[in-house]
């Protein structure tokens, strides 16, 4: 295999996450078909780690107190079908405060494929303080639609780069869980045909990720 210099979108991808241009939203199957889950679990059935607020008759409702480790957030499994070549273990970036916001990041070049994941938990005082923040956040992306049965809010958004002739596609999830936003950014580029995954693989990618996220918050554990 003859060597291959980086191109400039992998330099761009290795810094704070790429603004990405918008590319449209539909996958393969239609603008409709976005992947269905199950119900949600009513507030009370969570079984995350939560502070005494919780039960409490306070108008300010913090279900989760702190956020849980986020190389642990996703299985094994996961990384290794998302992220071929990385560490299954990732790498937690620094915090200045890990109680409030933790993140993970998984990242490999394998042959001339590129992907990086990210996960990552941020807790916020109310649920009120976190679904504003979930809403403004939303309401900045463009071209994406809801997750049914993921959180209590989810929203799933693809988006298409090109630089120098490479593409590179990226996911991103945001969904809210109570007073956490659990944020997965998920994104690939094919280095030799210049090309970037499809629609529907890095919005499935990115949804999987954030479904395990999720339930490891609430206790479940990964997936």
């Amino acid at each position: 295999m003859r060597s291959l210099p980086l191109p400039l979108a992998l330099t761009a991808r290795l810094s704070p996450v790429v603004v990405l241009a918008a590319a449209g939203w539909a996958l393969s199957s239609g603008p409709s078909a976005a992947p269905q889950a199950a119900e949600n679990k009513p507030a009370e059935e969570r079984t995350g780690t939560r502070s005494a607020s919780d039960s409490s008759a306070s108008t300010v409702s913090q279900a989760f107190a702190t956020a849980p480790a986020p190389c642990e957030s996703v299985t094994a499994e996961t990384v290794k079908s998302l992220v071929p070549g990385a560490r299954t273990a990732g790498k937690e970036i620094p915090s200045t405060d890990s109680k409030l916001r933790r993140t993970c990041s998984w990242n490999a070049l394998k042959g001339y494929d590129y992907r990086w994941l990210d996960v990552s938990f941020e807790v916020m005082k109310s649920d009120d303080v976190a679904r504003k923040s979930y809403e403004a956040r939303t309401a900045e992306k463009s071209g994406g639609g809801p997750v049914p049965g993921l959180g209590d809010d989810a929203y799933s958004v693809v988006n298409l780069t090109t630089e120098d002739k490479q593409e590179t596609r990226e996911g991103m999830v945001v969904a809210r869980a109570s007073n956490v936003l659990v944020v997965v950014t998920y994104n690939g580029s094919d280095f030799e045909s210049k090309k970037a995954p499809d629609t529907s693989t890095v919005n499935k990618g990115a949804i999987k990720a954030a479904k395990e996220a999720v339930a490891a918050l609430e206790g479940g554990g990964p997936g």
